[in-house]
């Protein structure tokens, strides 16, 4: 049983009844970071919002353990999701910040509720929805006290991770993996790869070679299928772990309810078979400020209960909760086993022994958080199927209003027996990992469903896309990215269509006022820029490493570089002034900025550079500086050293 907060609401009353009559009014059901972004863009557009968080605490997976943050390229963050990555730079002392604690990014996530138009009412569930024509005109709620909540609204957004307000209005959507051949694909359906994989020879049953003796656990009887066949199958969920090693801050991770070592007996044969084993080949143990961690799945045993999961997206919130507590047995328990089981090897055991749960983490439940990472449960089938040829760049969408830029990324699906050279080993199934080209815009229609379905429904969550494409966008900057565009939607469309929301409105918004505080956008001169000059010489380099899609590198004389910056004649005020660096073998340099007459260098050491999180770049502040309007000037790249990068700079208006 989950413990909850209740907000402008009470418990003596068993029904209310929430409308409003005055301006628009939209509902949003769940609570994940989508809803605070959607909630304060519909605000900031007049409507009055109520929130529906069935959750103990708002902000899912990013107040939930993943503060390592799946960026895929910088650039892609725009607008309010931009903001919080702000929000979290000014709170440990950056520009930007991705790399985070669960309760710093809880309390800045709150900030944008606090809005007297938007009431947040946290500890009730969707019980049922009232829909006339393509209109919902209101849902029932129910907490677990018997309570009922009846909201009528003019739109609704479905923030959960779940899709449960989607479901409930008879819209299109599908659970599991397309067949390639349904969209054209590669990538889609079943798919037996090597990363994230057991080794060959691995026996899977409980007395090695007897078939009679059955599966070890977690093996399951599905059969090998070919490669891209579709299926009903859903991708792992797991815990991204939160632990300390502050001695000051830690809790023992004491023996968990229900453990069981058996669980834990296919992991001793990985053992057996790996004459090396560290650490960060059976987790991703990425550390975070605060002496914390972000610990995520990796190999072929590990934090991903896999094939645990499959019934989860349609299941009761009951069986949901069977099924959570069940990972979170799984997870304590995999910790528990690494710490005192004596098959462990000693380098492993005695690194894990180090950590424990934070006493400043996750107060309110036991100091273990409050979210299951939710990778994929339902997907709508809207007016817009984001397929992964959008991913690869290989489709035109005008309506775009946010970008994805992460890899088409599945986590495993099944754990199996395959029969390989005359042998039975078990192997992991569905883990995909395939890179993306370059951030890719997503369709506004993948938002909605279709407009002879419903029309006042927003989905930024569980939105329009396959199996494949949605493991490239469901990542937590892309959804608060969404949100924000449901929300002025929402507030846009009034009591009208969703569908018929002027989309150039919204981009107008995302150009000229992203932040939705009146504030001037920042100005980037990014490497293709026609602010640019002296680029002969320089190459054009694509892939990772540089923000947005290139940088440009000179491995020519130093001293023939004349690459120079011209500062826009339109600045007028004080503005922050940034360099995006990388460290990826390029030489040191100076930054020679020309203003009204004043020059000034600022040396940059490339040593001194630190990249954290998934990145290999960071912005560098070259300084403030106060312009004036109609007065021109210049920041130069110089460098005494071959292998010259350059790539954005960026203005910030303070």
């Amino acid at each position: 049983m989950r413990h909850f907060q209740f907000h402008f609401i009470t418990l003596l009353f068993l029904s209310i009844l929430i409308s409003c009559s005055k301006s628009n009014h939209v509902c949003i059901y769940g609570g994940s970071s989508a809803c605070a972004t959607a909630a304060y863009s519909a605000a900031k557009l007049g409507s009055e919002v109520t929130v529906i968080c069935p959750d103990v605490t708002i902000g899912g997976m990013t107040t939930g353990g993943l503060g390592q943050t799946d960026i895929g390229n910088k650039q892609a963050v725009i607008g309010l999701s931009r903001q919080f990555y702000r929000k979290l730079g000014n709170h440990y002392g950056k520009l930007e910040q991705w790399l985070f604690e669960p309760h710093v990014a809880e309390e800045i996530l709150m900030q944008y509720l606090e809005n007297p138009k938007i009431k947040v009412m946290q500890g009730w569930y969707l019980e049922s929805v009232a829909k006339k024509g393509t209109k919902i005109k209101s849902i029932t709620c129910i907490d677990r006290k018997g309570g009922t909540v009846t909201i009528k609204a003019d739109q609704f957004i479905d923030c959960s991770y779940e899709g449960d307000l989607m479901a409930a209005s008879g819209v299109s959507y599908r659970v599991g993996r397309e067949d390639n051949s349904e969209y054209g694909e590669t990538w889609d359906g079943f798919q037996l790869l090597d990363l994230h994989q057991f080794v060959d020879g691995i026996d899977p049953f409980v007395e090695p070679g007897n078939p009679a003796s059955g599966f070890l656990w977690g093996i399951s009887d599905a059969k090998q299928k070919n490669d891209g066949t579709g299926d009903n199958c859903v991708q792992a969920y797991n815990y991204r772990i939160c632990l300390t090693d502050d001695p000051d801050n830690l809790i023992p991770i004491d023996k968990p309810e229900n453990y069981d070592p058996k669980r834990y007996e296919l992991l001793t044969r990985v053992f057996e078979a790996d004459p090396n084993p560290i650490l960060n080949n059976y987790f991703i143990w990425s550390l975070m400020p605060g002496h914390k961690t972000d610990i995520n799945n990796r190999g072929p045993f590990s934090s991903d209960m896999i094939g645990m999961n499959h019934n989860y997206p349609e299941a009761s919130w009951d069986e949901r909760d069977e099924i959570i507590k069940a990972h979170k047995d799984y997870t304590l328990g995999l910790l528990y086993f690494y710490m005192t089981d004596p098959r462990v090897p000693a380098n492993l055991q005695n690194e894990i022994r180090r950590w424990g749960l934070p006493k400043d983490e996750y107060i309110r439940t036991g100091h273990w958080t409050h979210q299951l990472y939710i990778r994929e449960a339902r997907r709508l089938v809207g007016e817009y199927v984001a397929t992964q040829a959008d991913c690869e760049g290989k489709t035109e969408i005008t309506d775009g209003i946010g970008f994805a830029a992460y890899g088409m990324d599945s986590h495993n699906c099944q754990r199996l027996v395959i029969e390989k050279d005359g042998k039975l080993m078990v192997k992991n199934e569905g883990d995909v990992q395939k890179g993306v080209s370059q951030p890719y815009p997503v369709s506004y229609r993948s938002l909605t469903p279709k407009r002879e379905e419903c029309t006042n429904l927003l989905v930024p969550v569980c939105l329009s896309a396959t199996h494949i494409a949605y493991g490239s966008i469901r990542m937590e900057p892309v959804f608060m990215g969404m949100g924000q565009t449901c929300g002025l939607a929402a507030a846009m469309a009034g009591k009208g269509s969703v569908q018929e929301v002027d989309v150039k409105r919204i981009q107008e918004i995302y150009a000229t006022d992203p932040c939705l505080d009146g504030r001037e956008p920042d100005t980037l001169i990014d490497e293709d820029s026609e602010c640019i000059e002296g680029k002969e010489g320089w190459k054009v380099i694509h892939g990772s490493g540089a923000y947005g899609k290139t940088y440009l590198r000179y491995d020519g004389d130093p001293s023939e570089n004349k690459l120079t910056y011209r500062i826009s004649e339109e600045f007028d005020g004080d503005y922050s002034v940034y360099a995006f660096q990388q460290n990826d073998g390029c030489a040191s340099t100076t930054f020679e900025i020309d203003y009204a007459g004043n020059k000034t260098t600022v040396p940059f050491n490339r040593s001194d550079l630190q990249v954290e999180g998934q990145t290999r770049g960071e912005w560098v502040k070259l300084g403030d500086f106060t312009f004036e309007k109609g007065t021109a000037g210049s920041i130069s790249i110089r460098s005494d050293e071959p292998g010259i990068h350059a790539d954005g700079i960026l203005f910030v208006k303070k």
